[in-house]
């Protein structure tokens, strides 16, 4: 069976996020996105936790379901945890997703956490533990645990991180190093960009949103889509330890089929560049710059494009034969509001988008519908945004330092020539 799943996001409980993620609004949107696998997020945290124990129920697959909901959405546990300590003489701060098969392994490993550091505070913890041992911990308590190094190329906390990350996945993890079988690429990375270092040849690249709002335009932003025998923790987990598969032999029965990825471009941190004077620079313009800031004269942060570049040991048109392909994919709740010269989140952008979504998935209308089949429930123009996203025709200006970037399919004189206020 066809599974998308969505496994890192965050609850209510996290730092800057919606009110709205809760467990409700999560079931919800994950059916109109078409997510079949949510995680769960933050599940260390103790009234977040209740509120798992209360309104999910295992199933005795490894995944939860909402209690009394006729929804088909899945959770499985998840919960992303901050690692910061000194290894070598550096102060490293890493994000890593655990996930865990049970309620039970999943308060056992709480109750670890809590001798060990605050766990109230924060949906993500911040824990002064070795990234080593936080694996190592996750696995004492039970052996079905997994451990995914989150957005693993963002400057400040991440594994491969230009501030405080490493240079390799032996070097930030030793001897628990063999039990990391999967990254994450994060919003400002792609698969591409991942295989070009083959030290993650072994190594599945996975996609989550990293969601902070249940909004269409976040949740499901970026996804992995399973080939499942069943739908069970066990047949996720052993899709992710089956990839990457030889291209001569038949595929397992549980693997990865692809993932779903922003264009890196638009992640926060895609560039290298200074946010306090809104400067963002090209690997080759930082270079000349010797990383210095033009105006302040400060170190830049250097981005996920420049530290690929660093560390990569293949050029950057590699073609693996043996990697699930990917898809770039813009929300659809972007295109209508780029098709009506609006922001997303306005009334008329949201009133198209239900309308669109009422009988189908928002991942079925971006990946699969045809343009006879969109011209059913759209007008061309939007046919024409989805179209032009599926084919990469779009401008975009890369993000930097933690803004994000920004994606352009019509130009305004586009939107004024086919008359869009007629439109919708």
């Amino acid at each position: 069976m066809r599974v998308f799943a969505d496994l890192h996001i965050h609850s209510k409980y996290s730092r800057a996020v919606s009110r709205d993620m809760d467990l409700s609004h999560l079931d919800h949107w994950a059916k109109v996105k078409g997510i079949n696998v949510m995680g769960t997020g933050d599940f260390t945290h103790p009234k977040w936790f209740q509120s798992i124990a209360t309104e999910l129920q295992e199933d005795g697959s490894g995944l939860l379901q909402r209690i009394g909901s006729d929804e088909k959405t899945k959770f499985l546990l998840t919960v992303e945890i901050s690692c910061i300590y000194s290894r070598a003489g550096k102060v490293r701060r890493i994000h890593l997703v655990v996930l865990m098969p049970d309620l039970k392994s999943a308060e056992l490993f709480n109750a670890r956490l809590n001798a060990i550091g605050n766990i109230r505070s924060d949906g993500r913890p911040i824990l002064g533990l070795d990234a080593e041992e936080l694996v190592k911990l996750a696995l004492e308590i039970t052996p079905r645990a997994a451990v995914i190094p989150a957005h693993i190329w963002t400057p400040w906390f991440s594994l491969f991180g230009s501030m405080s990350g490493f240079d390799s996945v032996a070097e930030c993890f030793g001897t628990m190093a063999k039990h990391i079988f999967a990254i994450e690429t994060g919003l400002s990375s792609d698969p591409a960009m991942n295989w070009r270092l083959s030290q993650l040849d072994a190594i599945s690249i996975t996609s989550s949103s990293d969601a902070h709002s249940p909004k269409p335009n976040k949740m499901g932003r970026e996804a992995t889509e399973f080939e499942l025998k069943e739908l069970t923790y066990d047949a996720i987990i052993d899709a992710l330890k089956s990839q990457p598969h030889r291209a001569d032999r038949q595929l397992p029965a549980n693997h990865i089929i692809s993932t779903i990825e922003f264009f890196p471009e638009e992640g926060k941190y895609h560039w290298d560049g200074h946010r306090d004077h809104g400067l963002r620079f090209s690997p080759a313009e930082t270079k000349k710059l010797k990383g210095l800031c033009p105006k302040c004269g400060s170190r830049l942060t250097i981005g996920v494009e420049h530290r690929v570049d660093l560390l990569a040991d293949r050029p950057a048109d590699y073609q693996p034969t043996n990697r699930p392909p990917f898809s770039r994919l813009i929300p659809l709740e972007e295109i209508i509001a780029e098709a009506l010269g609006q922001q997303p989140g306005t009334k008329r952008v949201a009133q198209v988008y239900e309308r669109m979504t009422k009988e189908t998935d928002e991942f079925h209308i971006l990946r699969d519908m045809t343009e006879s089949e969109l011209s059913a429930i759209t007008d061309p123009m939007l046919i024409e945004g989805i179209r032009r996203a599926r084919a990469g025709k779009v401008k975009i200006t890369p993000g930097y330092d933690g803004v994000f970037g920004t994606v352009h399919i019509f130009s305004d004189a586009e939107r004024s020539a086919r008359g869009q206020a007629k439109l919708f």
